[in-house]
């Protein structure tokens, strides 16, 4: 199992933000939960789902930036181009200590930092 983002001490600040955002949506959640039985295809998912395939296609995209689903296109016996997509096995520990480490590696400044010249 990859733990994603991790070095020696946990997630980068700017890692956890990632995969936490890529998280924060009931639409995400549900794509990882389907595809963690079997990989599936575009069309196939949005239908189980209940969703448009642009929706569907958007959060995907955001799952795949965040590396937590991959997709690889193939042809059908009838020459037609699928993408077809899988969970990546993943694996976040998030605890006050992780945030606690992840905190002073965020890339954004923290308020009260914007402005402070040496």
């Amino acid at each position: 199992m990859q733990e994603l983002g991790m070095t020696a001490t946990g997630p980068s600040g700017d890692e956890l933000l990632r995969l936490l955002g890529a998280l924060a949506n009931p639409h995400r959640l549900r794509i990882v939960a389907a595809l963690r039985a079997e990989r599936a295809y575009v069309s196939q998912l949005a239908r189980e789902l209940g969703i448009s395939r642009a929706l569907l296609q958007l959060h995907l995209r955001k799952l795949e930036a965040a590396g937590l689903v991959s997709a690889e296109l193939e042809l059908s016996e009838d020459g037609k181009a699928m993408k077809f997509y899988e969970v990546k096995p993943f694996l976040v520990e998030l605890s006050p200590d992780t945030i606690a480490v992840a905190a002073p590696t965020l890339s954004t400044p923290a308020p009260g930092d914007e402005g402070e010249r040496s």
